[in-house]
């Protein structure tokens, strides 16, 4: 017989922590559900509901350590994603960006700031500037809606995230000189002390962190270790930055920073930290914010709404007038002038501790002994509703500005620009080892067009030519590990599974049947050098014209540096030259991996170009390379944690060169410590079909006019001399 527990305590607030928590995740559920039925964002709903059940509300969770700590989290995790997914390539192109924009929406809000609160609301001049140091800082609390809207990569939310650097620093810096200047401990040695810890805290986790990291990767690839490291890494930087004198949300920001190169965008350890983030420790953060939010201060008085009434007006205008100057001085789009508006309107963590640390400062007391404070209660109370009424207008502009600008890529991914074919791009996956799996599944989704909801196709082929049995249940349990592992990146991975008398028979017509425009496979693992790339390749080389990918790792993805590509001479002149270079490209961005192409003049002229026009271009160098009888040159070129690729040619083709005989044989002679890959352009088929020649490089057909031109003289000329002699 079951009995109730009688010595359960339902007293307000709550203390019992199995109650507590179940609550939490009800609210964590169900807030966000509700309110976006009446298209309210989900973040003001768990700030909303923060406030209902707060302390200040009904009473029933007090704001106690565990919520703090959660809180707190949530906050770091906010600024650890906000670095890990930030556009590196576009944050160094834009550096001088973000400095202009950083001081700006942190400069016009502390002058305008200032002479408020000394003018209109009276306060003294320490008390004035410490107070307008807060109208600068802003915290990314909407930053998860523009991640979930899949724009956190877009130039407008790269140059917000930069300038709340900047501003979060110089507020810092002035708090910590106020709050020292009370003490009387500023002078030379506190700003000595702090330069020289502060630079001691960013030299480790910009220059000692990343050989840890990579030694890490490199020999653990358990998903739940990753995960905790990855933590780790971040919270331990945290508490660095807070030792340097510095505060937390700094340190996590930039591990995310020194992290974003080892995560790759489309990764399942990506997957999780999104996870496991959005899922609990931000809503925590945001019920936290709601929990501070003492409503009752409307009704205390007009001292406390006066003071609300100013700086709810100043932060959020300045803030305003800064995201639109911005806008207009590096010619914005009116919905990114709004993203930037509506990040960095949002005040909370960082303002609350500027507040608290000047209501904490007692600079005297009042005849009745009662302590006089830098900042006054009714400044504390009127920071309460401008964490309320800022982070609701900040979820809402950012929210609309999001949707408008994922609808924006959306359409430019629908309407190619001119010159480019908008053609239905199909990954085939070959799916022989087991050890290569992963490795092949990873580079596989990273070569899908962006935002495609065509899945990618993995193959195992059971033929004649190994036994049967054995084949079949080996191949099921690496298409499981491959289906597992799409899965964790929420990506399909459709399994296929063929019977045929040899593996190329079978590879070359699914490729056919499922009109697949990519094929990947692994190198053959054949002990002879002579079968490098074995019979099954050759075969299918010589019967299909598509874009071929032979992948050899040797190390994780997420753990390189360089893409180095050698590109053979006249490659520009195939007719699937910029769809291999669009993948290149496309790898480069998504691994944040620069790219180094050595080619000949023209065929690096051509790259460039290409490159200059894509939407997103990679950051590339070119290097002349023409002698490929010295191709054994890269072995000094080629550092430990470079991706080489060779684009190669069949055999007949424009781009070929008898030097690609011997590549094989150099590979695995002198190449086995690298990673690389084999790329064969899509190329004609012999018995050019008139479908093929549309696809045809002008250059090309310029070039065989000419050849047939000299041809016609040279007839002409021998023609001529036997006249001359008879």
């Amino acid at each position: 017989m079951l009995l109730l527990n009688s010595g359960l305590d339902f007293n307000l607030p709550l203390s019992n922590p199995v109650i507590i928590f179940s609550l939490v995740l009800f609210i964590i559920l169900f807030a966000p559900i509700l309110l976006n039925k009446i298209k309210i964002p989900h973040i003001i709903g768990l700030i909303v509901a923060g406030v209902v059940v707060g302390p200040y509300g009904l009473n029933l969770l007090k704001r106690d350590s565990s919520i703090v700590l959660f809180g707190t989290v949530g906050l770091l995790y906010i600024m650890f994603l906000a670095g890990l997914e930030i556009d590196l390539n576009e944050f160094k192109k834009s550096k001088g960006k973000v400095a202009f924009f950083g001081l700006i929406t942190f400069t016009l809000p502390i002058v305008c700031g200032a002479l408020a609160s000394y003018y209109v609301l009276g306060y003294g001049l320490l008390s004035s500037v410490l107070l307008a140091s807060m109208f600068s800082t802003h915290t990314l609390v909407a930053y998860p809606i523009a991640s979930r809207y899949g724009v956190a990569r877009n130039k407008a939310v790269t140059l917000t995230i930069g300038g709340t650097m900047i501003t979060d620093i110089l507020a810092l810096l002035i708090l910590a000189a106020i709050a020292g200047m009370s003490k009387g401990e500023v002078n030379n040695t506190f700003w000595i002390s702090l330069g020289i810890y502060s630079l001691a805290f960013a030299g480790i986790v910009f220059f000692v962190f990343p050989y840890i990291i990579r030694w890490f990767f490199k020999r653990f690839s358990d998903s739940v270790s990753q995960y905790v490291f990855v933590l780790a890494i971040v919270f331990l930087s945290a508490f660095l930055a807070e030792a340097a004198g510095l505060e937390a949300i700094i340190g996590a920001f930039f591990a995310g920073l020194v992290l974003n190169r080892f995560v790759p965008h489309l990764s399942p350890l990506m997957n999780r930290i999104d996870f496991v983030g959005n899922a609990l420790f931000i809503p925590f953060f945001l019920l936290s914010v709601g929990m501070l939010v003492d409503v009752s201060v409307l009704v205390k008085g007009w001292g406390a709404l006066k003071v609300a009434g100013v700086i709810i007006t100043v932060a959020v205008s300045t803030k305003y007038v800064a995201a639109m100057i911005t806008k207009k001085a590096f010619k914005l789009s009116k919905d990114e002038g709004l993203m930037m508006f509506g990040l960095s309107s949002s005040h909370a963590a960082a303002t609350l501790a500027i507040i608290l640390v000047g209501y904490n400062i007692i600079i005297g007391e009042t005849p009745d002994g009662e302590p006089i404070r830098l900042l006054n209660e009714d400044v504390l109370n009127g920071t309460i509703l401008l964490i309320l009424v800022s982070c609701t207008i900040g979820s809402f502009v950012v929210e609309r500005a999001s949707r408008n600008l994922a609808a924006l890529e959306d359409n430019d991914d629908a309407n190619p620009s001119k010159g480019e074919m908008q053609v239905s791009e199909k990954i085939l996956i070959s799916i022989a080892y087991p050890e290569t799996v992963t490795e092949l599944v990873d580079l596989g989704l990273m070569l899908k067009p962006a935002k495609s909801k065509t899945p990618v196709y993995a193959l195992h082929i059971v033929s004649d030519e190994n036994d049967g049995g054995a084949s079949h249940t080996a191949g099921n349990k690496m298409m499981d590990k491959a289906m597992m592992h799409a899965a964790a990146t929420e990506n399909t991975l459709v399994p296929l599974t063929r019977y045929d008398m040899n593996i190329s028979n079978g590879i070359t017509y699914t490729l056919r049947e499922q009109q697949i425009t990519d094929l990947l496979m692994g190198v053959h693992t054949g002990k002879n050098s002579k079968e490098f790339l074995g019979e099954t390749a050759a075969r299918i080389l010589k019967s299909t014209s598509e874009t071929i990918f032979i992948y050899k790792s040797v190390q994780p993805f997420n753990t390189l540096k360089r893409l180095v590509v050698a590109v053979t001479p006249n490659a520009e002149l195939e007719p699937g030259f910029a769809h291999w270079l669009g993948k290149i490209i496309a790898v480069s961005k998504e691994a944040a991996l620069p790219v180094v192409f050595y080619a000949n003049g023209d065929t690096a002229a051509k790259i460039q170009s290409y490159n200059q026009q894509s939407k997103r271009p990679a950051v590339a160098t070119f290097k002349q390379f023409e002698n490929w009888a010295d191709f054994l040159v890269f072995t000094s070129e080629l550092k430990q944690n470079d991706l080489f690729v060779m684009v190669s040619s069949r055999k007949g083709h424009v781009s070929y060169n008898s030097h690609l005989e011997r590549l094989p044989y150099n590979l695995s002679a002198y190449f086995q410590k690298n990673s690389y890959i084999i790329l064969y352009p899509k190329q004609m088929e012999h018995g050019v079909k008139m479908e093929d020649i549309q696809h045809i490089d002008t250059t090309l057909i310029d070039t065989l006019a000419e050849q047939v031109e000299v041809v016609n003289r040279a007839g002409d000329y021998i023609r001529n001399v036997f006249r001359k002699k008879k």
